[in-house]
């Protein structure tokens, strides 16, 4: 199942019915917290959490997991056509694109990340799987369990994601990164 999609369904719901989290927070009995988790992607929702949010949100689970464990063979994503992901916003100004969010059930989740002249995570942060960089604009810092790499234009690393870590743009202009996240089977 599409993870990522699943977290931008809830978080899409929630803004077409113009609710804050504190007001979903209300409506479900969840906290605050948990919620945004799951819009950005950090935590996967319960049975039991996803019923309480389609009943806050007005939907219906069906509504919500509709096609997410289907897998097209091809998936193009035009530039026009990219959707923003919304993760971390609250300690990061990274903007993510996501590159194949019409292919639902995936093994990757390829990514653009737009980090502004001087901006980046603030703060070091962990995710189930592994992940891969590649700078497109840099340079880049990438924070890796407490250690600092200078990455520029066509460098990459790769990475057990399970350790802290974060990317910060030290330079003047927007630097742009490919990120891939792949999800380990348990």
């Amino acid at each position: 199942m599409n993870l990522l999609e699943l977290a931008s369904r809830v978080r899409a719901a929630r803004v077409r019915r113009n609710l804050t989290l504190d007001q979903v927070s209300e409506l479900s009995g969840l906290g605050k917290g948990l919620i945004s988790k799951v819009e950005n992607f950090r935590v996967t929702p319960s049975l039991p959490t996803l019923a309480k949010l389609c009943e806050a949100l007005g939907v219906t689970m069906a509504e919500l997991l509709s096609g997410l464990d289907s897998s097209p063979k091809l998936c193009v994503v035009r530039l026009e056509d990219r959707v923003e992901v919304e993760r971390d916003g609250d300690v990061s100004d990274v903007r993510y694109a996501s590159l194949a969010h019409s292919r639902p059930s995936r093994g990757m989740d390829p990514l653009e990340l737009r980090i502004p002249p001087h901006g980046g995570r603030r703060v070091a942060l962990t995710h189930e799987g592994e992940e891969f960089l590649l700078v497109v604009e840099g340079p880049v810092l990438l924070e890796y369990d407490g250690e600092n790499h200078e990455l520029a234009a066509g460098d990459a690393a790769y990475f057990d994601a399970g350790m802290p870590h974060r990317i910060l743009n030290p330079g003047d202009g927007e630097a742009r990164v490919l990120s891939v996240n792949l999800d380990r089977p348990n």
